[in-house]
């Protein structure tokens, strides 16, 4: 259990690629309150992303291609905290939270997350057939996301 071992700054690439569970949640699209600050996700995913894998088409290039999309890094984790899903493991462990049960690295099933129906596999729409202006319609209520 190196994430119990290690700090989360102290995590090699090997390490820190496989803390992600394969949600895709990071892959929805999010809005921001500009009061508030507060980060509402959306039903609506990248154009990235196989909804029915829940990974992305071109990992190695998704920052060229998606100028918006989130690069996880534990120098960034503080910034955008708020924009991880709750579930997140980066989230959980930089809160100082345990790694649920579903979790691969707990269960040893890449399946677990889906099983668990914690990911996003084939529930979300792609950007493409959004109208970028009816985001706000999109918006996943569930406070527990």
């Amino acid at each position: 259990m190196f994430w119990k071992d290690k700090s989360l700054e102290q995590l090699n690439h090997s390490e820190w690629e496989s803390l992600c569970d394969g949600c895709a949640k990071c892959c929805l699209h999010k809005l921001q309150d500009t009061e508030t600050e507060e980060v509402a996700f959306t039903w609506v995913h990248c154009s990235l992303l196989d909804c029915s894998t829940c990974k992305c088409s071109d990992y190695p290039n998704r920052l060229e291609l998606v100028p918006n999309c989130l690069k996880i890094t534990y120098q960034e984790l503080e910034k955008i905290s708020s924009a991880l899903p709750s579930t997140c493991a980066y989230r959980l462990l930089y809160e100082g939270k345990e790694l649920p049960s579903w979790h691969p690295l707990i269960s040893n099933d890449l399946q677990s997350i889906h099983t668990a129906n914690i990911s996003i596999k084939d529930m979300a729409i792609n950007e493409l057939e959004v109208d970028s202006d009816e985001l706000d319609l999109f918006i996943i209520e569930d406070e527990d996301f």
